[in-house]
């Protein structure tokens, strides 16, 4: 029969040793600023989410509201680094757009459709705050941005589509140019709408194509 060891009264023998628990890595500079802006879109992708406070997104991170109040003044300011983010990279691409030679201002119009489109389905959370579907219990500050945003793409779309206009030999292409802008606008805005509200099932880009030869 073989020997039975045992350890001494009150030591521990070294299976039952606890391991030393895990040190927390101490993010750099900048880096839970961005860990907070991507758990909030994260939540925002969420199906019939409800509105994120801070403590269910201090929670979903594993730190304190305090923390998080380190980085970000208030709830709004971290919704404008949402908005931030939104406006550098569609306005970066639109930017590329009309650099490029050799599109007509349909083509390029028809491009930023497209564009708008594929951010949103890439960036689901993204798309409610773009709508104003996360913003509605927010400071109004942050829906008046998302305005100007559009704003912006509709001078944008009203930009090239004049010169188009013109090709076409339109008497008024100012006009023209301002009618067909904002009514891409508009659909641009439905497509998104629709797709936050369906719970991201209608994704943006059914039948784009087809619609857009339609419409552009």
């Amino acid at each position: 029969m073989q020997n039975e060891e045992t350890a001494a009264p009150g030591v521990e023998s070294p299976a039952e040793t606890p391991a030393a628990a895990p040190t927390r890595k101490r993010p750099k500079p900048g880096e839970r600023r961005v860990q907070i802006l991507q758990a909030l879109a994260a939540m925002l992708e969420q199906p019939g989410a409800e509105r994120v406070t801070t403590a269910a997104l201090a929670a979903r991170l594993e730190v304190s509201e305090a923390a998080l109040y380190r980085h970000f003044a208030s709830k709004a300011q971290m919704f404008e680094g949402l908005i931030d983010f939104i406006e550098q990279s569609v306005f970066t691409l639109v930017n590329q757009i009309l650099e490029r030679e050799g599109a007509t201002g349909s083509q390029q119009a028809a491009r930023i459709l497209v564009l708008l489109v594929q951010f949103a389905e890439r960036n689901p959370g993204m798309t409610r705050v773009m709508v104003g579907d996360a913003l509605v219990f927010e400071n109004e500050r942050l829906q008046q941005r998302m305005n100007q945003f559009f704003d912006k793409i509709e001078a944008t779309l009203r930009q090239v589509l004049r010169g188009a206009a013109a090709a076409d030999g339109s008497a008024t292409p100012s006009v023209d140019a301002q009618v067909r802008a904002a009514a891409l606008t508009a659909f641009v805005v439905g497509q998104l709408q629709r797709f936050a509200r369906s719970g991201f099932r209608r994704a943006p880009s059914e039948h784009l194509e087809a619609t857009i030869a339609l419409i552009v």
